[in-house]
């Protein structure tokens, strides 16, 4: 089996790609800058028995996309979850700031998709957040493309159907990551959503990542075009 992640380095990305190794899987791990993170997924990929392949790119760069998808012959999982963007309110957003935004994270969901040859029965799987569906402080340009790759899954599904390939999307609450670090309310935030979940805590990448597990298996063969929401419970209030 081989497998694609975008954006594997670290955090929520790290997270699937050891979720998803396992004796005889390829893991492709996908990173923009930091090696040295990517390098260490595929440590923790190798010791779960798969063989990783680290790969630097671009995923704003259609260039750096047709080299991805080049690595594998057919890829059987390609996971989207590489996002860049600008934190600003509407009013102090730039076009550059609006651009990279949907260029590092709706854009590749399309043509990504587009690129790589899929494996008849292949899954592909979105990683969005709340911040699609409910206000967030300087989410605008995040939210719209987080929103369009939501509303992207059921496009797709319907598409690539013939081929029997299966297109959902992760909708994630707030996951505890490095991420945090750039929002400036980033304390009140946590303690909102921690009151606010029911289930009691921040999310961890690995929440996530455990979805994606279930949604690249053969478990979830009769789900398709699908947002599943896995946020301990916010979104209920």
């Amino acid at each position: 089996m081989n497998v694609l992640v975008t954006g594997g380095s670290r955090g929520i990305g790290r997270a699937i790609c050891v979720e998803l190794a396992a004796p005889g899987r390829r893991i492709l791990v996908n990173y923009l800058r930091n090696e040295e993170a990517a390098e260490e997924t595929a440590r923790l990929v190798r010791a779960k028995g798969a063989e990783p392949l680290v790969v630097q790119g671009n995923v704003r760069s259609e260039a750096d996309l047709k080299e991805l998808a080049a690595a594998f012959d057919c890829v059987d999982v390609l996971v989207h979850n590489a996002a860049v963007g600008a934190l600003r309110a509407h009013d102090t957003m730039r076009t550059n700031h609006w651009d990279l935004t949907l260029e590092s994270s709706l854009r590749p969901f399309w043509l990504l998709t587009k690129l790589v040859t899929l494996a008849e029965g292949a899954s592909v799987i979105g990683v969005s957040s709340l911040g699609s569906r409910r206000f967030t402080p300087g989410y605008a340009a995040m939210g719209a493309a987080k929103a369009g790759m939501e509303a992207l899954t059921r496009q797709l599904a319907m598409e690539l159907s013939p081929t029997k390939v299966r297109v959902n999307t992760v909708c994630g609450g707030l996951i505890e990551t490095d991420t945090l670090e750039y929002f400036p309310n980033k304390e009140d935030m946590i303690d909102l959503a921690v009151q606010r979940t029911p289930l009691g805590r921040l999310g961890q990448p690995e929440d996530l990542a455990r979805v994606v597990g279930f949604l690249a298996s053969d478990a979830a063969e009769w789900i398709t075009g699908q947002v599943i929401v896995a946020d301990g419970g916010f979104s209920v209030l």
